[in-house]
């Protein structure tokens, strides 16, 4: 399942790490892909996309359309 998730509160490299690493807790073989510019994170997972924005959202994080 792949996820397009739209991060506005994302400004640097350090907030794309603390939002990886909260999806790996979840799913640790996922693939995450961070785009700082365009502040978008696409997750390629088996877990639902519940528990990976629940993830997003315990770093501090805001997810649009949310």
């Amino acid at each position: 399942m792949a996820l397009l998730l739209k991060v506005p509160s994302i400004v640097c490299t350090g907030c794309g790490d603390t939002i990886t690493k909260a999806i790996q807790t979840v799913e640790s073989d996922a693939s995450i892909k961070v785009d700082i510019a365009a502040k978008t994170v696409t997750v390629e997972a088996k877990a639902s996309e519940e528990s990976i924005k629940q993830a997003v959202v315990a770093t501090g994080h805001t997810i649009e359309g949310e």
